[in-house]
């Protein structure tokens, strides 16, 4: 299963306590995957269309569970992406405009908003995580179909704490997140406590990954700037050397002259270590052997 299928997975596990938040969870489910139609007569109602068949049985148990009403199977369309059928659910029976107004209207619940955003991304939500091997990063979004949806989207995060972006896609909008922190927070506030551990597994391995590379590249760093210093050492003092200028060295100095060229890939403390002195000594007599090369340029 992917990730957006663990959060939906983990969001229909429990129907919501309270009425009002039932309402909000459909009302958001429908704003993003069908309709809800208030006009008078028989276009009135609401109907959603769904290729998820855990998600449609879980938004047709909550109107059955709200209005003791069936809703029927109006369409299906092979999705040939995703190789799987797309169901249409209509209801337009009786009290249809009385149902459809209900779920429209505003519910003041403290805890309605966030069922409203689980609603809305069981209807068109997905989230992405990044992948090994892949340019993929933190996505979290939500389909809307006009940017009034989306700007009401917003809106509805805002007061849950959460800032979302807005793009078009086509003829849609999409209402998007794509640090880590704020899909962790997002989830946190629709309850996907499961994905959330997923998430910060994920994070926590990349965190590893990516320390691990600073580390290599570092050491990569450090090593190409030994590797640089070392050749210009055995450039200059090749040209001592040919200078003729060894015998008016003192032994010290010669010592280490002779041994950079003969050892011209050890480091500075593998060198140190051939000749038997510490480090800070040889890098004084390598600066020195430098000075007296630069000084006969």
């Amino acid at each position: 299963m992917n990730f957006s299928g663990e959060i939906k997975r983990e969001i229909v596990k429990d129907l919501p306590p309270k009425r009002c938040c039932m309402l909000s969870l459909l009302k958001g489910f429908l704003h993003t995957s069908g309709n809800i139609s208030l006009d008078k007569g028989e276009r009135s109602g609401f109907s959603f269309t769904s290729e998820n068949e855990r998600a449609a049985k879980y938004m047709l148990g909550i109107v059955e569970k709200l209005f003791a009403v069936p809703m029927t199977v109006a369409g299906a369309v092979r999705d040939p992406k995703h190789g799987r059928d797309k169901l249409t659910f209509l209801y337009r029976g009786e009290c249809a405009s009385e149902f459809a107004a209900e779920i429209a209207s505003p519910h003041k619940c403290g805890d309605c908003n966030a069922y409203y955003v689980r609603g809305a991304y069981l209807g068109s939500g997905s989230c992405t995580l990044p992948t090994d091997g892949k340019k993929t990063g933190y996505h979290l979004e939500f389909l809307l179909k006009s940017k009034e949806d989306a700007e009401e989207m917003c809106d509805i995060l805002s007061s849950l704490q959460l800032v979302g972006s807005i793009l078009m896609r086509g003829e849609k909008f999409v209402v998007y997140f794509k640090s880590r922190e704020a899909i962790a927070d997002l989830l946190s506030v629709i309850g996907a406590e499961g994905a959330l551990g997923t998430l910060e597994s994920v994070s926590a391995e990349r965190e590893e990954s990516n320390q691990e590379n600073r580390v290599l590249n570092c050491l990569s760093g450090n090593a190409d700037r030994a590797a640089t210093a070392s050749a210009k050492q055995f450039v200059a003092f090749t040209r001592l050397k040919g200078k003729r200028l060894l015998p008016a060295l003192d032994k010290t100095l010669a010592d280490t002259l002779e041994a950079r060229l003969e050892y011209p890939t050890l480091s500075l403390a593998e060198l140190a270590e051939k000749l038997c002195v510490t480090k800070s000594c040889l890098n004084h007599r390598i600066r020195k052997l430098m000075k007296l090369y630069t000084e006969t340029l």
